[in-house]
């Protein structure tokens, strides 16, 4: 008998690293310290996160980066393989994969999802997403997916039924034909194991909906962020399913506000990769649905400081405070990012969660 995948554990605000796998992290921005995301990087950072009682971590899928200065995100590792290998160096996190749709055919993922979930004794998670990026998509000769999430509810469908049948089966669909598919073994997780979506638009959500049992969304502003988590609630309600809602937010966390806020100011704007960040706010604000419109014009800090995700940067007790608004407003957990991974993660766990678990948060 498994353990509940960390998605499914008591506590009541999850947290998670994100994008580790890939140069920079989610930051854009020329200072020394900036994460290279080396293997040893990602090793060292998935186990501060595994010992300190955290439940996840999530990476990009980046095929390319958005040049600049540093060819920020060029440098990623492919997150199947990732997982493997962080799986087989922890004990109790939950190992996320992202997989782009229209690159990678669903019976490899389920066989390469399968192995991980073995490994980590059903700590496996998919992170399913559509791409936006047609130069990533042209690197493989391969066009964007105009209804994406048509093909991307035929992906899942075959991963799933790969795990329950017990005799080979075939498969005739719009986007895919197999003839006496078959995937042994199955996922430890029955029927599957734990899967996510990151969308802000609708069609991403209503496939969240009906298909996942997460969604990550973006908000510009906490007091308004409850909406997205209604409107995601009534999507599921409608199919007769229940879907968690997570976030995604970038962390400065030092012993004043004055401190962090300096902090981000010198990473975020003086010393951000400008040529990066322009060509990574274009190519989303043209292609992807992963922001609200008016995050382009009003937070170009965000975007070099994190992807244009909410900065959550203050001293320990305001960054606690600001998280619990964010669960206040009915979001289960968030996805965290760090100029470096290794060297600020051990503050932030050593003085943050403590605070969260007085309040009620954590356990």
């Amino acid at each position: 008998m498994i353990k509940p995948h960390p998605l499914r554990g008591p506590n009541r605000l999850k947290l998670g690293i994100f994008s580790t796998n890939a140069d920079g992290g989610l930051a854009i921005t020329d200072v020394p310290e900036r994460w290279l995301a080396s293997w040893n990087d990602n090793l060292t950072a998935a186990q501060i996160a595994d010992r300190a009682g955290l439940e996840f971590v999530l990476p990009i899928a980046r095929w390319r980066g958005f040049g600049g200065r540093n060819k920020v995100r060029e440098w990623s590792f492919e997150t199947f393989t990732w997982a493997a290998g962080l799986a087989a160096a922890t004990e109790q996190i939950g190992l996320f994969m992202t997989v782009h749709v229209p690159l990678v055919h669903p019976l490899y993922a389920a066989k390469a999802l399968a192995t991980v979930d073995h490994i980590s004794q059903g700590r496996a998670g998919l992170n399913i997403v559509c791409g936006w990026n047609p130069k990533e998509f042209g690197m493989f000769g391969v066009p964007l997916v105009e209804k994406g999430y048509d093909q991307a509810a035929e992906w899942i469908d075959i991963v799933e039924r790969l795990y329950t049948s017990h005799e080979p089966f075939d498969f005739d669909g719009s986007y895919y034909q197999l003839k006496q598919a078959v995937s042994r073994p199955s996922s430890l997780q029955k029927p599957r194991p734990v899967t996510m979506n990151a969308a802000f638009g609708g069609p991403g959500r209503d496939f969240a909906s009906a298909k996942c049992d997460y969604l990550f969304t973006t908000f510009s502003e906490i007091a308004e962020a409850g909406r997205h988590v209604a409107d995601i609630r009534e999507r599921a309600d409608r199919k007769g399913r229940s879907v968690g809602c997570y976030t995604v937010a970038h962390v400065v966390c030092r012993e004043t506000v004055e401190e962090a806020e300096a902090y981000y100011e010198r990473y975020g704007v003086t010393m951000a990769d400008h040529a990066a960040v322009d060509a990574h706010m274009a190519g989303k604000n043209e292609f992807s649905q992963s922001h609200d419109r008016n995050a382009y014009d009003l937070y170009r800090q965000r975007f070099a400081g994190g992807a244009g995700s909410y900065p959550l940067v203050g001293s320990p007790e305001k960054i606690a405070e600001d998280m619990i608004h964010i669960a206040v407003q009915g979001y289960e957990g968030i996805a965290l990012s760090f100029v470096n991974y290794t060297q600020e993660l051990p503050f932030f766990c050593d003085r943050v969660l403590p605070l969260l678990e007085r309040a009620g948060y954590r356990v």
